[in-house]
């Protein structure tokens, strides 16, 4: 009986094994939130209001898709695919699509061929303990002031943190 209860043991705890060493391996993952993204847009349009802009601001999640946008009264139609393409831009990219401006206007027309590049400022990636969860797309002004909107928008998630 008791070689019994020991095989049956055993064999529970070969079972429950994998599942051990599986869930070992989940990692914790920072995601923004419907209410950090409306901070966070708060922010970026808090920016656009300052330079009396018309803008459209998205922020993505760390996958591309929106949490959340808005179209600002009398932003141009147009504003709207454009701040979402910049901010999968930074978001595919883990950089400003600055960085993709500035390598064109130094030469390399190539880069404006690479899959999911908008190559004009207004892409800021969100990071938070140096992992990119997230980016804010801006369009509406020009693309400086866009970078501008997008980067103050992106720099909230400090002050959120700071906050608590």
């Amino acid at each position: 009986m008791t070689q019994k209860l020991i095989v049956a043991c055993a064999a529970v705890v070969l079972a429950a094994a994998p599942l051990a060493s599986a869930t070992g391996q989940l990692a914790d993952k920072k995601v923004i939130t419907l209410a950090a993204a409306k901070q966070i847009a708060a922010a970026a349009q808090a920016e656009a209001d300052r330079n009396n802009l018309h803008e459209s601001i998205v922020v993505l999640d760390d996958s591309g898709q929106q949490i959340y946008f808005q179209r600002g009264d009398h932003a141009q139609l147009a504003t709207v695919d454009v701040a979402i393409a910049k901010g999968r831009t930074a978001l595919l990219f883990q950089r400003p699509s600055k960085a993709f401006e500035d390598v064109v206007r130094g030469g390399f027309a190539g880069a404006m061929t690479l899959p999911g590049v908008v190559a004009v400022e207004g892409g800021v990636p969100i990071v938070y303990e140096g992992v990119v969860i997230g980016a804010v797309g801006a369009s509406g002004g020009t693309p400086a002031l866009d970078g501008k909107v997008a980067a103050a928008g992106a720099g909230a998630i400090t002050d959120m943190l700071a906050a608590k």
